[in-house]
């Protein structure tokens, strides 16, 4: 089938590179000349496992090009709209300027019987607006939302655990609902539930999954909160309540917090258009849930400055991540990037080290000192703070051999992925996030 993808970043360059490696002819769109050029030359714009080699084999094979000209959207079976919805500047809700302009474009484009399919996370009600502008060209309207785990995003597309249709009513309807069943073939085929729903439904899906895992990781660093002036272990309270099967074990990982280019953003304009539809009671809690959210990182930060004796002024910290989690470059409302920075402003000497995230995050704060390598960012620290769960700091770093590059022995655990035992063995103070 023949499929265009308007917008290429992070959703859809790999959307669209997925689709060709399943067999489809793809054509990405996007604005960003320089995006589209890195691209149509097989270079992935960022990090994420397993983005590159499909990339390469769809430009090698034929079956995936880009462009900036809307209008080579132009035949195409299905078009995918993956733009971005970011928070809106000076509050809450989300900014549809890029979903509203990559549907006008299309409009010039569309044939009878095509099919236009949002992807992009927006507030409940703005398919059925957008499906009155599609609608006179004939062409249908579906919202097809992503459920994307940034380090995994390939397989989730590929190979996603559910796919999900908002269709209008009707014959319109069932059509877009068996071409969709057509694109995703292989996830069909071997069992994928697709679930079929109006409009409204499919919008609440993607913003209710979100404020439900924000919610479940708040939870859990406000036990956090509650153990550490108990004297409580949330890492084992946690394995206590996970077996629960009502309520699980993953997702429960207390730390610095959610973050990311998603969650945060998502979760604030649920609350913000729960307000406008009237019914902002029923999603109060998720301003708390955002609102314990960022006291991880005020505590965190505070982790380091008690364990320095009071002051961090003219210490070294060596800070273990920039990216907002593993395997992904992404530094938008990093918690690591915002604990550094605000050790910077207490008058710390930071030093930032990830294995992919460093150009993304000096640009973004390039007051910051950035060292690629892991051993010579730890080289001379007073105290160390672990953000971002690497392999690199989560399995392979030995605290002995981390003693014979630091001048301090103070580690702060934003993540909880260290064994505590071995660090405090090797002559370590060490901090956790809920552990005595």
């Amino acid at each position: 089938m023949r499929l265009s993808v308007i917008g290429c970043g992070y959703l859809g360059a790999v959307h669209a590179a997925a689709m060709a490696s399943i067999g489809h002819e793809v054509v990405g769109i996007d604005v960003d000349t320089h995006k589209i050029d890195a691209l149509s030359r097989g270079e992935a714009p960022f990090f994420e496992p397993g983005l590159q080699q499909i990339l390469t084999e769809g430009i090698t094979s034929g079956r995936l090009r880009f462009s900036t000209d809307t209008a080579d959207a132009a035949g195409a079976t299905v078009h995918f709209i993956g733009v971005g919805t970011p928070q809106q500047a000076g509050g809450y809700g989300a900014d549809l300027t890029y979903v509203d302009a990559a549907v006008s474009a299309l409009l010039p484009h569309l044939r009878s019987g095509d099919i236009v399919a949002g992807k992009s996370t927006v507030p409940v009600g703005t398919a059925a607006r957008l499906a009155e502008l599609v609608a006179p060209t004939g062409a249908t309207l579906v919202w097809n939302p992503e459920f994307l785990r940034e380090g995994w995003a390939v397989q989730d597309t590929i190979d996603p655990d559910r796919l999900v249709a908002g269709v209008p009513a009707g014959e319109r309807g069932e059509h877009a609902a068996g071409i969709l069943r057509e694109v995703y073939h292989p996830a069909v085929a071997k069992g994928t539930p697709f679930i079929v729903t109006d409009y409204a439904t499919a919008e609440l899906v993607k913003v209710a999954a979100n404020a439900f895992l924000a919610t479940k990781i708040s939870f859990i660093n406000a036990m956090a909160e509650i153990a550490e002036v108990t004297g409580a272990d949330v890492t084992q309270l946690a394995d206590a309540i996970g077996h629960d099967a009502r309520i699980g074990r993953r997702f429960l990982g207390a730390g610095i917090g959610f973050g990311g280019g998603c969650l945060p953003k998502d979760i604030r304009a649920f609350a913000a258009r729960a307000e406008e539809l009237g019914r902002g009671e029923s999603v109060n809690f998720l301003r708390e849930v955002d609102a314990i959210n960022l006291r991880r990182r005020e505590r965190a930060v505070q982790l380091v400055v008690d364990g320095l004796g009071g002051t961090v002024y003219g210490k070294r910290i060596a800070v273990l991540g920039a990216a907002f989690k593993p395997h992904s470059d992404d530094v938008r409302d990093s918690p690591a990037l915002d604990a550094a920075v605000r050790l910077h402003g207490l008058g710390a000497d930071v030093v930032v080290t990830d294995p992919q995230a460093i150009e993304n995050a000096r640009r973004f704060h390039p007051q910051l000192t950035y060292i690629a390598e892991r051993d010579e960012a730890l080289r001379d620290a007073h105290a160390v703070l672990v953000v971002t769960e690497w392999d690199e700091y989560r399995r392979e770093l030995d605290a002995s051999h981390v003693s014979s590059l630091t001048s301090g022995r103070v580690v702060v655990d934003g993540r909880n992925c260290l064994d505590a035992v071995a660090w405090r063995a090797a002559g370590w103070t060490y901090y956790g996030m809920g552990r005595p």
